[in-house]
């Protein structure tokens, strides 16, 4: 069996390959990271794309050095509190850090999600919130 190297949202992971899981006997279960696993990488991946280092998101987050390194390792829960004052702290917003995390919860599921939504379902939407716009506005006369 070999490996080869895979990228998800800029971090490489190394997937086997060439022999299935059947002639190894496994079966096809689900492989699902930890969900304070992927936040903490996700984390350290956007301070170090910013060239941060942990003591400085750990002071404009009001949070220990130590917790916040815990964190980015996965050993700690941390609660949306904390997410949001580290979020802020490295000036992303919550959203975004958790729908790359989200993301790579679904590529390790092998669930493949479009980048895009699709015109008919932005469309229907965009129909949605004009309705629902003129509805209210009609009244609060």
């Amino acid at each position: 069996m070999t490996k080869q190297p895979v990228s998800v949202n800029g971090v490489v992971r190394w997937k086997d390959v060439g022999v299935s899981d059947e002639a190894h006997g496994k079966t096809n279960d689900v492989k699902v990271g930890v969900l304070r696993q992927e936040i903490g990488e996700v984390l350290r991946n956007v301070r170090q794309r910013q060239g941060r280092t942990l003591r400085e998101v750990s002071h404009s987050a009001r949070v220990s050095l130590g917790y916040l390194s815990e964190v980015e390792r996965g050993q700690k829960e941390a609660s949306s509190e904390l997410l949001a004052s580290i979020c802020a702290a490295l000036d992303i917003p919550m959203s975004q850090m958790l729908r790359e995390v989200a993301d790579r919860l679904a590529y390790a599921e092998g669930t493949f999600i479009p980048d895009t939504v699709p015109s008919e379902l932005t469309e229907e939407f965009t129909r949605e919130m004009r309705q629902l716009r003129g509805s209210t506005a009609a009244g609060a006369h």
